[in-house]
């Protein structure tokens, strides 16, 4: 299949999952009451969308369709890049990349070790890029790959709202106040899509065995400090981490085999104050839960 069709056919599933446009929200009022409470004594702003694998409207969603910063959560859309093209172009997954020690950036670990000119496929850079959020790593991803066709990839998914638009601390690019972007509802979305895919054994935006994949890699994520750390200690969780400057993002598949799977994006911008960022996420993670069981 080349790329042209490969991307028809996950645009047309991709159709069928309209949450890019504003929906009711089937929370029951208890939950909004609690949410909207939350947001409202939070020192900055604060988006969530959270929604199971059933068909039909979210359980929660509060300012779900506004731009937030992504920090590295859009590392997710990285990684699905590398599938879909893997799928479309086979042999994408072992194509080495040379590593360039000057263009080594801080939130490296993975890659601080590594020799100048050394030489990675992309496979091996994936993992890092989710687990440990290596953000060297995710730049070598994002020059292979090209912004236009991570883009591209979110747009044929539906993600509307959703623009890579630099590489990780590209201070130049910062200064023009050019910034990575999403939404919370475009964010829940594409785990939507790779959950589904990975639960119900059906392909979605990649291939099922891709989409478990995918969730594989992320159960193995190191930063637990959000989402993760309001829930039952043990509970299986899928999730990707964000951290910039004002903003504390996480966005979360919980239990993905388990029988009802939940989807739950947080995401804050003009938030200084850290420690009300994870109290608020770890807040509204335990209310949606709660209410999702």
């Amino acid at each position: 299949m080349n790329r042209g069709a490969f991307l028809a056919a996950g645009g047309a599933f991709a159709a069928s999952f309209d949450l890019a446009r504003p929906a009711r929200c089937a929370q029951d009022d208890e939950l909004g009451v609690r949410i909207r409470k939350i947001a409202k004594n939070f020192p900055g702003a604060i988006g969530v969308y959270a929604r199971t694998l059933a068909p039909g409207d979210p359980i929660a969603a509060y300012r779900a369709y506004e731009s937030f910063p992504t920090a590295s959560t859009i590392k997710v859309l990285i990684m699905t890049t590398a599938f879909s093209l893997e799928e479309a172009q086979p042999g994408t997954l072992e194509q080495e990349i040379p590593f360039d020690r000057s263009e080594l950036i801080a939130g490296s670990d993975f890659m601080s070790d590594a020799a100048d000119g050394q030489r990675f496929t992309v496979r091996e850079l994936i993992t890092p890029m989710i687990r440990v959020s290596d953000n060297t790593a995710a730049n070598m991803l994002i020059e292979h790959f090209g912004v236009d066709t991570i883009n591209g990839i979110g747009a044929d998914a539906g993600l509307a709202q959703t623009h890579l638009q630099r590489k990780f601390l590209d201070w130049y690019a910062i200064v023009r106040h050019s910034q990575n972007v999403s939404t919370p509802a475009d964010m829940a979305r594409l785990l939507y899509l790779i959950e589904s895919g990975a639960h119900e054994g059906t392909r979605t935006i990649v291939s099922a065995p891709y989409c478990r994949t995918m969730v594989n890699i992320m159960l193995g994520q190191t930063d637990r400090d959000a989402i993760p750390a309001a829930l039952p200690v043990g509970t299986p969780i899928a999730n990707k981490t964000g951290e910039i400057d004002g903003t504390r993002d996480d966005v979360a598949i919980v239990d993905p085999y388990g029988t009802s799977p939940l989807i739950l994006t947080v995401m804050t911008k003009a938030a200084y104050d850290y420690a009300a960022s994870y109290a608020a996420i770890h807040a509204i993670a335990r209310d949606v839960y709660a209410a999702a069981r």
